[in-house]
């Protein structure tokens, strides 16, 4: 072929013959080789440069054969398109890719079928515009495809916008960090306001570097935790020292550190959304100082008697956790945030917090008075109208708000601090309204109860006597055994009729209290209780004894009781002894039981042990057999390639010496197109048992991935549309539930396409053939479903259906392989495959995956 042109392939494929460069200079499909450009860091591609076109994609394109404008240069919207998207991930996935677009931009207007695949360091695109457009629905609905996800991008660029400007204008904090140092890549005003910095001073550094005076603050450890854990950290009113006007001051924070995820998953740093709290926390210590004043005045009136000196710290005590409870709700910042635009004031953003204010009556695009009109009358929306024709901010503080309660006809009253801030445009022009509330409602109600504090104070130690009295009551009914000893000597001093019906004493006719215990129960010493009492009241520490058998102190008796002495005090000091004693009778005997039991489960461990040993030896050796079966297969069908390739070459020579009047003989041409079959049907088995091979040695070859399921599927819709034409089957989707799927999407797809083509081939020839996928989601699982009206399999055709070339109808031509691997590829996944039909019927594939996502 001297008259062939001189290669203009680059440098990569430079080494290709010149019956590959005819081929694509001779091809009615274009064809271009594009070379990957990355960003600066050299990790992302952000542009493709053209290497080489063939003549057809030249004047597909109407472009030279090395053009130099990159590809988005060129077609700038590929990209909204999906077009570049399209390339990247598949040069970046490695596997070939298939897509049709409707591109009508950039001086092109066709339907493109595209084909991707890299190679080496290029990626290689074969394109065919069909000049014929789609069939009306399905070309309507790519353009509506296509429209929305243009209105989407739209939309999340607005979005975009309303976030951008909520962070720049939020009266809140927002900050964010990167990294295990923490380095400070976004700061709004009003952080770097309320830190004493300029965004120059802090952008880019580490969060310790430019605020020195924090480290050591317990901040590390709150940041560290959340990187760890991704668990958001709240805190309230923690302290932090800043420079301020050139002095260091001491504030407090009521924050929340929330974790940043990459596209992964991954944790990648850290953000802070805070308000400043000084202002309340210095209110709360002021109260606390006033609560402090009121404990020392309690304390001095129940100094009286020691009775009232017990109850008085009971209820000090609980007086600090009401206090704490104040304290956290006066220093609690709620965040509900909303943006309005235009003069109706319609909602363009508003997040859970404010959602749950208004009982979630907001929605996005409609005016606040129509969603809320209660607040009219109330004078907000004026508010709002002022703010919005003046461009200056209002705020204010404990504001009564009405709100429709949760029983008909019902008012809610509400306290709210807040602050209508103008949003403004490009020229300084307000466009909108940010919303900033916070819920003060507990703060005022607390504040107002907290005046009534002292008084119910005094009414609590006026109760104290008559809660003693009460605890005597409960002290006589408890079920279980308790007796009061006093003095180092034991005596008894107070006791319930559980302990007197438990130890009726033996040879003792008179009355217990005021006696010592040994007087009354002499046996008592010999079971060495007495020295436990002993240790209990010289040192104050807790004994018990455990299920001790109580014939110790009654002879002949069955049970067991428990026994728990510890040390009571009055006004300090030891002053006896409680005893609590259990009958522990029923668990001492079930775990008599449960040992019992257990000595027989471990002879039986043993003996399961010994068969255990046993199946080992027994899988290793079946191991063996399959791997050896594995190579055997394998070998055979890497050695049967080359004399089935021998033969084709012999058949392809003999048609070529056979004289013409040979082929003239009817059964000649006949003959040669029977072994034509026999050769491409002995192929297509060598190829599925390399397949099938494949699958035993590497189970896991295709690692789970998130997989679009409907885009799979019309994917597989589209390569079987000639299939599903010709036999006029119609074939009905339901992947409403099953958006995402966690799996190998070469093998899921390889799933679907057997299932589909098999419940097309076996069609009953009597009746139009119908087929039905769908899926559903279980916990943790995907459960796709393939029904059909076709042929119908029996129960012993079922039987035999998954195994290697079992063809259950010779009509259809097969290999008897596909099942085989659907059935590998699910279990090898942890799957199941099961199969329901009836003859005449038709049959239903159920194939169950697990779905980590």
């Amino acid at each position: 072929m001297s008259d062939t042109p001189a290669s203009t392939l680059p440098a990569d494929l430079a080494g290709s013959d010149d019956f590959s460069l005819t081929l694509l200079e001779v091809a009615l499909t274009g064809f271009a080789l594009f070379r990957p450009v990355y960003d600066a860091a050299g990790e992302t591609i952000t542009d493709l440069a053209y290497e080489y076109l063939n003549p057809a994609a030249q004047q597909m394109l109407r472009l030279p054969q090395r053009p130099a404008e990159s590809f988005l240069t060129r077609f700038p919207k590929a990209g909204p398109a999906g077009i570049f998207a399209f390339y990247r991930d598949a040069f970046l996935s490695g596997q070939t890719q298939r897509e049709a677009f409707n591109f009508q931009h950039d001086g092109l207007d066709g339907f493109f079928h595209l084909v991707a695949r890299r190679q080496g360091a290029l990626l290689v695109v074969s394109f065919l515009d069909t000049h014929d457009p789609l069939p009306t629905a399905q070309a309507e609905a790519l353009r509506q495809a296509q429209a929305r996800e243009q209105a989407a991008q739209a939309e999340a660029e607005h979005q975009r916008g309303e976030l951008n400007r909520v962070f720049e204008q939020a009266s809140v904090a927002i900050a964010v960090y990167r990294g295990p140092k923490y380095i400070i890549e976004l700061a709004n005003p009003t952080v770097c306001r309320l830190w004493g910095r300029t965004p120059e001073q802090i952008i880019g550094k580490g969060l310790f570097e430019a605020l020195p005076e924090v480290a050591g603050m317990g901040y590390e450890e709150l940041l560290d935790g959340v990187m760890a854990t991704g668990v958001p950290h709240v805190a309230y009113a923690m302290e932090a020292q800043h420079d301020r006007n050139g002095r260091r001051v001491t504030v407090y924070w009521d924050f929340v550190y929330v974790p940043m995820h990459e596209a992964d998953g991954s944790i990648y740093g850290a953000m802070v959304v805070a308000t400043e709290a000084t202002e309340q926390v210095r209110a709360g210590q002021q109260l606390q100082q006033l609560n402090d004043e009121l404990e020392q005045r309690v304390a001095a009136r129940t100094a009286e008697t020691s009775e009232a000196l017990v109850g008085a710290e009971q209820q000090r005590e609980q007086l600090r956790v009401q206090q704490g409870l104040l304290r956290q709700i006066i220093g609690q910042v709620p965040a509900a945030i909303a943006t309005l635009n235009g003069p109706e004031h319609r909602y363009s953003f508003f997040n859970d917090q404010y959602q749950q204010l208004v009982a979630g009556r907001a929605v996005h695009g409609r005016p606040v008075a129509e969603m809320l009109p209660e607040i009219r009358e109330q004078g907000f929306l004026a508010l709002l109208d002022r703010v919005y024709a003046t461009g200056r901010p209002h705020s204010g503080t404990e504001t009564v708000l009405l709100l429709p309660g949760s029983a008909a006809g019902l008012t809610e009253t509400r306290y709210i601090d807040f602050i209508y801030q103008p949003l403004f445009d490009g020229q300084e022009r307000p466009q909108g309204v940010l919303v900033f509330i916070a819920d003060v409602t507990d703060r005022v109600r607390a504040r107002k109860q907290a005046d009534t504090v002292q008084a119910a104070m005094l009414a609590v130690v006026q109760r104290q006597a008559q809660q003693r009295q009460d605890l005597f009551q409960v002290f006589e009914q408890t079920p279980v055994s308790i007796v009061l000893l006093r003095e180092p000597d034991h005596r008894i001093d107070h006791f319930n009729p559980a302990f007197a019906e438990l130890f009726p004493p033996e040879d003792w006719n008179g009355p217990l209290r005021g006696h010592t215990l040994v007087e009354v129960y002499p046996r008592i010493r010999l079971a060495g209780l007495v020295e436990l009492l002993d240790l209990v009241y010289t040192t104050g520490e807790s004994q018990a004894i455990i299920d001790m058998p109580l014939a110790k102190l009654h002879p002949g008796s069955p049970r067991y009781v428990t026994f728990a002495y510890q040390a009571y005090r009055e006004e300090g000091r030891i002053v006896g002894v409680a005893a609590f004693v259990y009958d522990v009778t029923d668990q001492v005997l079930a775990r008599h039981q449960v040992q019992a039991l257990n000595a027989e489960l471990a002879a039986v461990n043993e003996e399961m042990r010994t068969t255990n040993v046993e199946l080992k030896a027994t899988n290793g050796r079946l191991t063996r057999t399959n791997a050896d079966l594995d190579t055997f297969v394998y070998s055979a069908s890497h050695d049967l390639k080359s004399p089935i390739t021998n033969v084709e070459g012999l058949l392809l020579a003999l048609r070529e010496h056979l004289p013409a009047t040979a082929l003239d003989v009817p059964l000649v041409p006949r003959l040669l197109g029977m072994m034509d079959d026999a050769v491409a049907r002995f192929q297509q088995t060598l190829s599925h048992l390399t397949d099938v091979t494949r699958l035993q040695e590497l189970p896991d070859h295709s690692a789970a991935e998130t997989v679009d399921l409907p885009a799979l599927v019309e994917s597989v819709r589209l390569d079987m549309l000639p299939e599903l034409t010709a036999a006029g089957a119609t074939l009905t989707v339901d992947l409403t539930t099953c958006l995402m799927v966690r799996f190998s999407a070469k093998n899921l797809r390889s799933i679907v396409y057997n299932l589909l083509s098999n419940a097309v081939k076996y069609r009953d020839p009597n009746r139009a053939p119908a087929v039905v996928l769908r899926c559903h989601a279980a916990a943790g699982q995907v459960v796709l479903a393939v029904q059909d009206n076709g042929l119908g399999l029996s129960a012993a055709q079922q039987g035999e259906l998954f195994r290697m070339f079992r063809r259950l109808h010779g009509h259809v031509p097969g290999s008897g392989v596909g099942l085989y691997m659907v059935k590998k590829m699910v279990e090898n996944a942890g799957g199941t495959v099961a199969v329901r039909s009836q003859p005449g019927v038709g049959s239903t594939f159920t194939v169950t995956l697990p779905n980590a996502g």
